[in-house]
């Protein structure tokens, strides 16, 4: 009945509405918003794109502030933050979470305008930013190959003239605590700016472990520096560095089938993980505890001159490093039986540049763009022999045959589960047991350990152009196009040795099923080219109404997969490039109080590219064939006084692949996307007098059953999650000092936000609890 009732009210909010405009979640004046886009300033009701523009007082009101909560305030955008290291950012159903450096990004993410989409590097803290703009569709032209269907642009604040700050403290449960703000000071040649971010809080899921500590603690800083030179009036240029951080503690793979010593698997109980043994781990590992150790470096220079009439010349350039370890425990139980580490690290170096022309009549645009990546994800593993033999063949149901007596088995041993139902480890007994039969003295324990490497060095090389014709002056057309040559170079490298378990029994191969590579790195570089146009029209109806509508193609690259078989040889193959066909059109309308968009779309896809878990725990990427999407978003917002505004937003989203028995997906959504998607409530900012004001947002979120893997099972899903979401406060000193009480998930919904994961591929599907109710008081005070 809930679900129903808000998918009801929706309805009726958005009979008036819809996405399009620059759609704001509702909360400001669409006449308000200036977006850049189309890479010149416009109003969002003039860009003839479907656009989301979420700014920082929106951000500020709503209580938000990391990319994954303000997805809930964006239709069609979905993002699971599983950990800094391992975002998944959905733009109408098409997911792009790869860790892999042999694979290209479908969603592209730009900071400042220069793309860090490779997954391990693109988290990116969204403190003191200006706004960030939500491009849906393939936009080739203007963000580059990446954006398969959609981009977002964060755009960080600007120096500028004067001096200011702002410093916000916080506190809530969990311990958390927040300390953030920024300084700013200059004058209209010179001015420079510095903000940060630190945000701390516990863990939420309790761990047994007598090693580690609870789960899913937040340890971050962001800092921020922004100089601004501006020598002429036709001439600025902005020079901005970042640093970022995360000391977060371990992911919660909690088990779904084994116990701990508080009871049955329950992914909203306790858990009980710590990884290999001290001393072990961080030889093998990087680390004895389990987390995520992640630094990020980013430098840009941006250098815009109007240098004649209507003529403008920018170049974006960028340079990128990032390094980060997560070491996890994929089986979510307390044995030493699937211990990983993640060791990603990469940089990439970009330059663009870009001329535009822009008069009453046309405005045209056309450039170069340059990106280099150099990037490498190294995966080890630790185990113990008899714990993982014993543990992975009872859930897969395989068996080692006993070699002293043919046509029995050594493995499993009957009656021996991996876990007891009081949460010991009883597969740990299995290596004493076998090796008093087979040694002359038995052994309690024999480590194994190996891992895996892939790496990717990608260049790409692409011209650009843009021409948008004022027909009349209510109608305009755009053409564009982009014309790219990429070159993808893929190598891996395995060090896998054989289990000692095994050779006893006369079988001689890893206990992972992957083929060593003696010690050789397999190689293989190919290049590819395309072409992909966009065409827009736009028709004003008058100041306040415009249609619009647009045919783009998208394309993720091909990917050049290297991997090892058995020989050893290389296993070479080419995943040919996905590409997509989007086909939208809507309405667009901002006048007096009301701001509303209603936006349709059709997306037809060739080769649709899934990521498929595989038996060694890795993921690797496959064509699906073909897919289609069929989608409706809508918007609005009311503000019929200026202290109140109403505010909705919905998402339908069809997108699932095509119904063709020849493919095992037939017939399966998207992962990770919704069917249904909404958010709805109001704000109130009143002044009461004296210099004070009263604010208040409550909202309510909503989001349908989504599948976290593909193909599709129960057992990897979500059913719909509604969340309450507020804010509310008091400003005082004519708007100078302020304080907020907030909650997050209010009615503290238990939901997951990933299921499947490495241990899915054992037979042990694991499974993450995404965070319970949140709550906490700000207090900020500024000059």
């Amino acid at each position: 009945m809930r679900r129903t009732a808000l998918l009801l009210t929706t309805a009726l909010l958005s009979t008036i509405a819809a996405p399009a405009l620059a759609q704001t979640s509702g909360l400001e004046d669409q006449n308000d918003i200036i977006v850049t886009a189309q890479k010149v300033e416009q109003r969002a009701l003039d860009v003839p794109i479907t656009i989301s523009a979420v700014t920082a007082k929106q951000m500020d009101t709503l209580g938000v502030s990391d990319l994954d909560e303000i997805s809930n305030y964006v239709p069609g955008l979905n993002i699971q933050e599983q950990s800094a290291n391992n975002p998944g950012i959905v733009i109408r159903g098409v997911t792009s979470d790869s860790g892999s450096a042999q694979q290209a990004a479908r969603v592209t993410l730009y900071y400042n305008g220069v793309d860090i989409s490779r997954s391990r590097g693109a988290y990116q803290g969204v403190y003191d930013m200006d706004r960030i703009e939500v491009i849906k569709g393939p936009q080739a032209t203007l963000f580059g190959t990446a954006s398969t269907i959609g981009a977002i642009s964060l755009i960080s604040a600007r120096p500028k003239p004067g001096f200011s700050g702002n410093l916000t403290g916080g506190y809530g449960n969990y311990d958390q605590k927040l300390l953030s703000g920024y300084l700013n000071g200059g004058n209209d040649k010179v001015a420079g700016r510095v903000a940060f971010q630190w945000k701390k809080r516990d863990g939420y899921v309790h761990n047994l472990s007598d090693r580690q500590g609870d789960l899913y603690a937040q340890d971050q800083l962001g800092v921020r520096g922004s100089l601004r030179f501006t020598p002429t009036d036709d001439l600025t240029i902005d020079l901005i560095g970042t640093y970022d951080r995360q000391r977060n503690s371990g992911t919660p793979f909690i088990s779904s089938i084994y116990p701990t010593a508080n009871g049955p698997a329950d992914p909203f109980g306790d858990a009980n993980l710590s990884g290999a043994p001290a001393g072990i781990s961080k030889s093998v590992l990087g680390s004895d505890d389990l987390g995520l150790t992640r630094d990020v470096y980013d430098a840009n220079l941006t250098v815009s001159y109007d240098f004649a009439d209507g003529w403008n010349f920018t170049t974006v350039n960028g340079y990128r490093d990032f390094d980060s370890r997560e070491v996890f425990d994929a089986d979510g139980s307390a044995a030493w039986y699937l211990e990983f580490a993640e060791n990603a690290k990469g940089w990439q170096a970009s330059h663009e540049g870009r001329f535009t022309y822009n008069d009453d009549h046309v405005r045209a645009s056309f450039g170069w763009n340059f990106f280099h990546e150099d990037s490498r994800q190294v995966v080890p593993f630790s185990t113990e022999e008899g714990t993982y033999l014993q543990c992975s063949l009872l859930a897969t149901g395989g068996s080692v045959p006993n070699p002293l007596n043919p046509g029995t088995n050594i493995l499993p041993i009957a009656g021996l589960p991996c876990i007891a139902p009081d949460g010991t480890v009883t597969a740990s007994r299995v290596t004493p047991v076998l090796t008093g039969i087979f040694l002359p003295e038995p052994l309690a324990a024999i480590p194994y350990s190996g891992a895996y490497a892939n790496y990717g060095v990608n260049d790409s090389y692409s011209v650009f152009g843009d021409v948008a014709w004022n027909i009349t002056p209510r109608l305009q057309v755009t053409i564009g196009t982009r014309v790219l040559i990429e070159q993808r170079k893929s190598e891996y490298t395995a060090d896998m040795p054989n289990s000692e378990i095994f050779k006893a029994a006369g079988v001689f191969r890893p206990l992972l099923p992957i083929v060593d590579t003696a010690g050789r790195t397999y190689s293989a570089k190919k290049s590819f080219s395309g072409v992909l146009p966009r065409f827009n029209l736009l028709y004003k109806i008058n100041d306040g109404l415009n249609l619009y509508g647009t045919i783009s193609k998208g394309r993720r690259s091909p990917t050049v997969n290297v991997v090892s078989a058995a020989g050893p040889r290389p296993d070479i193959s080419v995943i040919p490039e996905e590409t997509v066909w989007n086909y939208e059109g809507g309405v667009k309308y901002a006048r007096g109080p009301l701001s509303a968009s209603l936006g349709v779309y059709y997306d037809t896809y060739k080769g649709f590219q899934v990521s498929v878990r595989q038996g060694d725990g890795s993921f690797r990427t496959e064509s699906a064939g073909d897919a289609t999407n069929f989608g409706v978003e809508g918007e609005m917002s009311v503000r019929p006084v200026s202290w109140f505004n109403l505010f909705g937003n919905f998402a339908y989203t069809d997108a699932k692949i095509k119904d063709d028995a020849r493919f095992q997906f037939a017939g399966d959504r998207f992962r990770l996307q919704p069917k249904w998607q909404a958010a709805g409530g109001f704000s109130i900012d009143a002044p009461i007098g004296n210099g004070m004001a009263v604010f208040a947002t409550p909202s309510v979120t909503y989001r349908s059953k989504i599948y976290f893997e593909l193909p599709n099972s129960e057992a990897a899903s979500q059913d719909g999650v509604t969340l309450v979401n507020a804010k509310a406060g008091v400003r005082f000193g004519d708007g100078r000092f302020e304080i907020a009480g907030w909650v997050h998930n209010l009615t503290n919904e238990k939901y997951l936000l990933d299921a499947g994961n490495t241990g899915g591929s054992f037979g042990d599907i694991t499974l993450i609890p995404a965070e319970p109710r949140f709550y906490g008081v700000q207090v900020s005070a500024g000059f």
